[in-house]
């Protein structure tokens, strides 16, 4: 991982759920055509994504997993959307089992 790191901890209401981290590495985007694309892992689990931040609109394969992973991607994507860079290594925390 690059020495590039950003942390945010996405809490869900119950405090007895465990908490997972899960790696972002950003392997494409556009600021022109509102485009940013990568991968995502958590716990066993490896997703690629691709989120089109100027309709809001944030794509998860393969769909193994997915409804445990798009809602936090998503906050932590809009959250940080300007900070990550392609080939930038990032991290959040997500409070629930997976």
């Amino acid at each position: 991982m690059s020495s590039t790191l950003i942390r945010i901890i996405l809490r869900v209401s119950s405090k007895n759920l465990p908490e997972t981290t899960a790696y972002v590495r950003i392997t494409q985007h556009s600021w022109q055509q509102g485009f940013l694309a990568g991968e995502v892992q958590a716990a066993e689990y490896e997703w690629q994504f691709q989120w089109c931040f100027h309709k809001g609109h944030l794509s998860v394969q393969p769909s193994l997993g997915r409804a445990l992973i798009k809602e936090p991607l998503g906050r932590f994507l809009e959250q940080c959307d300007y900070q990550l860079e392609p080939g930038g290594d990032y991290s959040f925390t997500i409070r629930a089992q997976l």
